[in-house]
């Protein structure tokens, strides 16, 4: 396993004060579950969830590899013998209890994938990986597709992470036991965006695995197989007129709801260019819908059933998740140059007081404490978006065999990461960068741009941001 750590200092007070917050906070929500050290969600959750902590422990590697790589293999060393992973594991008497009640979310298969490189290329975790998704995506096809239309489906509000959502239905539950589809539901089961791209993303990792593996025929089915799932998507869940996917309730018909889901989507890379481009400059970035003054709320704020409350809901606050998967979301289809825009309001959002909480308001910014009594500020999702974009901006980030390096923050910087045996280095000002390889300078950044490179400093791709 290779060493990591990151050093950063700024003259931007604020940019300063919340990275030093997030830093010590976020080692408060480091646990052990029976001998393996985790990072857990914080914020008041105690458990590791499947939609957040492989995620959180990819970005948390750069600074303690090995907690990166165990919020990957505590999942995978918890699935069950039909393959569904599961959807939180909690610490209980000393032991972990895997939890099978709820998908919550799958932010797992790329984060996972990419913890193969933090142990230098291990084969034995990648095969464990591979089998992992295969049994997962065979267990999804399997019990997931109760009305055979081919498109996967979600029983339960918590299936999707989506806590006290609205566009259920009043009887939808949270919770759901058991293989068999609920049949008395007003709504459910729902045709779902987010089961496909859970699929699709297993799929597409599987691909990649193969293709790391040597296995062109296997890599071919695997593409194959997922391409499938982005067809149905679009045949299926995309709306033309619309320019957004919208579930399908249990009688087949949309579901009108303009939830932020297209963007999770885009997290997991399960749609095309041309529908991501659309959703992006029809909705993310209209001020009457996602664009507010704290950008991306959970359901347009223009929908009916948007609803502005304070307490734990998904249906209109703007999430600290959605702006943890949004960084990912955002690159996979070059809208890189957002970053710093969402980075900057959520540093304001947090502020001087410090509020790592997981819910702001979408029209004044304001933090919602929603779990004052259980201790909300040092919530994982937005202790790790601030670091994360602290690096899209001032710094540098490690993706597999790739580095980006970032000139999108003007005030004086020093961002050093160490990967391994080499250190990388981005020294910030007004007139752009300065970036290091084992204090080397390797090449000059002007200002609003980022370079891809190998991981030697060879620029691959230059982009704007």
């Amino acid at each position: 396993m290779i060493e990591t750590s990151v050093r950063f200092s700024t003259e931007n007070s604020l940019v300063e004060k919340l990275y030093r917050e997030a830093e010590e906070k976020c080692l408060s929500n480091i646990a052990d579950f029976a001998g393996r050290s985790v990072l857990v969600e914080g914020g008041g959750y105690s458990k590791v969830w499947l939609e957040t902590q492989p995620m959180g422990g990819a970005m948390y590697a750069k600074r303690k590899a090995g907690i990166g790589v165990n919020n990957s293999l505590i999942f995978m060393e918890n699935i069950r013998e039909d393959g569904r992973l599961p959807g939180s594991i909690a610490l209980i008497g000393g032991k972990t209890v895997p939890e099978f009640n709820k998908f919550q979310g799958f932010c797992f298969p790329e984060e996972a994938l990419s913890m193969y490189y933090v142990l230098e290329k291990d084969d034995d975790y990648l095969s464990l990986l591979y089998s992992t998704l295969e049994r997962f995506d065979s267990y999804l096809w399997r019990f997931r597709d109760s009305d055979g239309d081919g498109c996967l489906e979600t029983w339960c509000r918590f299936d999707t992470g989506e806590d006290n959502t609205l566009r259920l239905g009043d009887d939808a539950p949270n919770y759901w036991v058991g293989e068999s589809a609920p049949d008395s539901l007003s709504m459910l089961p729902v045709a779902s965006m987010d089961f496909m791209s859970y699929s699709y993303s297993s799929r597409a990792v599987l691909a990649e695995i193969s293709a790391i593996q040597g296995n062109a025929e296997r890599e071919r089915y695997w593409r194959e197989k997922a391409d499938c799932v982005r067809q149905k998507i679009r045949s299926y869940l995309w709306h033309d007129e619309a320019g957004a996917l919208f579930d399908r309730d249990k009688r087949h018909d949309f579901i009108p709801c303009l939830t932020h889901n297209t963007l999770r989507c885009m997290y997991w890379r399960s749609i095309s260019d041309d529908m991501a481009d659309r959703f992006v400059r029809e909705h993310i970035l209209s001020p009457h819908e996602f664009w507010t003054e704290m950008p991306l709320p959970s359901i347009s704020v223009s929908d009916p059933l948007f609803r502005n409350i304070r307490t734990n809901s998904w249906t209109g606050q703007v999430e600290a998740l959605t702006y943890q998967r949004a960084i990912r979301a955002f690159t996979n289809y070059g809208y890189d140059h957002l970053l710093p825009i969402l980075g900057r309001k959520l540093f304001s959002a947090i502020g001087e007081n410090a509020l790592f909480v997981q819910q702001y308001d979408p029209f004044t910014a304001a933090a919602s404490d929603i779990r004052s009594g259980e201790g909300q500020n040092g919530y994982g999702p937005a202790l790790l978006s601030v670091l994360e974009y602290i690096a899209r901006i001032y710094g540098v980030t490690i993706e597999k065999e790739s580095a980006i390096w970032s000139a999108a923050g003007s005030e004086c910087a020093e961002y050093e990461q160490l990967w391994g045996d080499k250190r990388y280095k981005v020294l910030s000002g007004k007139d752009g960068a300065e970036c290091f390889i084992d204090n080397k300078l390797i090449f000059r950044i002007p200002i609003g741009k980022e370079y891809i490179t190998d991981l030697n400093g060879n620029i691959i791709e230059e982009r704007n941001i």
